[in-house]
């Protein structure tokens, strides 16, 4: 199943959550289904067109070529969801404002996802397109990676003494595997390879720094404690090839596209805002240090 099918499939069920009873016959803004309903859950007609829907979204493909038994197991699941939806009414579960909120970010998430479809369903990425954007991304990448290890103790004290045995010709995978606090302990304090922007701000400055087989003479304060840093080695990092990413690159010309024209929208848009969001927390989400 494809992410657009899901994307809809997800969406259905959410909204079909909230319909009040009768909105298959009632609703003037749904389209028309002309043919007998495939079941009816407490007088509420499920609707062919929509029972069709569905079954596309679960079997990938039209209910016609399913089997016999294949479209009455399809049918039941969909009457369970549709009984528990009542009930969802019922016990007014609809009128929570998580819930109504969950419905509505739903809807939003499949009219986005139409319209980006049907804009851009005639603006196929170009090889020149491709191409450039290749070029953009490759120019981006970080141009080293680095083989670092590390020693995280909890105290910069600690880290001091550290560096001084090091200082003194100490090794310092013996000293990671007998002090260190991070799980790559066992493999004497080994993080592998990685490219800066995996790491937290200060550990990876502190990396970058370094020449290989140095190691940081002051200790290295992150979030997670105190390190002592070596670095190992550096090596230039190699773009994937064009084709091996072409699929992706596609993806990113056709959210940019589209981005270009929800701009556009934005721009000849009435917008007011009439209230400040909440204030967002000022703490970072911790990134990994290796460990």
């Amino acid at each position: 199943m494809n992410y657009s099918r899901l994307l809809a499939l997800a969406g259905l069920f959410a909204l079909a959550a909230c319909q009040p009873k009768g909105t298959d016959s009632t609703d003037k803004t749904a389209p028309v289904d002309t043919k007998p309903p495939v079941a009816t859950v407490n007088g509420e007609a499920i609707g062919h067109d929509f029972f069709e829907f569905y079954a596309k979204g679960v079997a990938g493909k039209p209910a016609s070529e399913l089997t016999a038994e294949q479209r009455s197991q399809i049918l039941d699941n969909l009457i369970r969801a549709r009984l528990v939806a009542q009930q969802a009414e019922k016990d007014g579960l609809t009128k929570q404002n998580d819930t109504a909120s969950m419905v509505e970010l739903a809807r939003l998430n499949v009219l986005e996802q139409a319209v980006s479809e049907k804009y851009l369903k005639d603006k196929k990425p170009t090889e020149a397109e491709l191409r450039a954007e290749y070029e953009t991304q490759v120019a981006a990448l970080p141009r080293l990676e680095y083989h670092a290890r590390h020693i995280l103790v909890a105290t910069e004290q600690f880290a001091e003494k550290l560096i001084a045995q090091l200082d003194k010709g100490g090794k310092f995978e013996e000293l990671a595997r007998r002090e260190s606090m991070d799980s790559s302990k066992e493999g004497g304090g080994d993080l592998g390879w990685f490219t800066p922007d995996r790491m937290v701000k200060p550990f990876s400055e502190a990396v970058m720094a370094l020449k290989p087989g140095q190691f940081t003479h002051t200790p290295v304060k992150t979030q997670f404690g105190w390190h002592v840093i070596k670095l190992e080695d550096t090596r230039e990092v190699a773009a994937p090839p064009y084709d091996q990413v072409r699929q992706r690159l596609e993806q990113m010309v056709q959210s940019k596209k589209f981005k270009a024209y929800t701009d556009d929208l934005l721009k000849n848009a009435k917008v007011e805002k009439t209230a400040k969001p909440a204030a967002a927390s000022t703490s970072e989400t911790p990134k990994p240090a290796g460990g």
